[in-house]
């Protein structure tokens, strides 16, 4: 595994992520409030309903791109898990199944098609959670690639993105946690 990529050990961790969001959150809030400093001359004119209804638009976009960071931060631990497995030259079932998708697809390997499907395959029990997951990820999808489309899936928040990063996260027998 010469060729692959090194981790850059930037990826970020799920307590980070909300704590950022929670940051954003109260900074928002602070900001649009009476009591921030650039209050008057940034709402000048407003009505209360106003400044109201744009902080509601403004945390709802901090909502989606919480989400989107928390996806990219399941698929960094997914990713990761692979290609350590890969390494170690486990004797687990799961271990081998990845190394047999490595030798054919390398770089190439999907996140969905191929290490979700070997999770299933080799751990039936995952089914549901991984089952939950492609639907969170075809969330990220839309949201990755610009929202331009109307979606056919459920939509989602923050906490519902968050509880189920966590779920799979701590449910799940990472490399990285044995």
């Amino acid at each position: 595994m010469a060729d692959r990529d090194t981790f850059s050990g930037e990826h970020l961790g799920l307590e980070g992520i909300a704590e950022h969001h929670r940051d954003l959150g109260s900074s928002l809030t602070l900001y649009f409030s009476a009591r921030s400093p650039s209050y008057e001359v940034r709402f000048f004119g407003y009505t209360p309903a106003k400044v109201a209804n744009e902080l509601g638009e403004r945390l709802d976009e901090a909502d989606l791109t919480s989400s989107l960071t928390v996806l990219a931060s399941v698929e960094a631990a997914f990713r990761i898990d692979y290609l350590q497995r890969c390494e170690r030259l486990g004797e687990d079932p799961l271990s081998r199944a990845f190394r047999k998708i490595n030798e054919t697809k390398r770089k190439r390997v999907s996140l969905e098609g191929d290490i979700f499907a070997a999770w299933v395959d080799n751990f039936p029990g995952t089914r549901k959670i991984i089952g939950d997951l492609r639907g969170a990820f075809k969330f990220r999808h839309w949201l990755a690639h610009g929202r331009y489309w109307t979606p056919k899936f459920p939509r989602y928040d923050f906490n519902s993105i968050f509880e189920l990063a966590e779920l799979a996260l701590n449910s799940l027998r990472f490399s990285t946690l044995e």
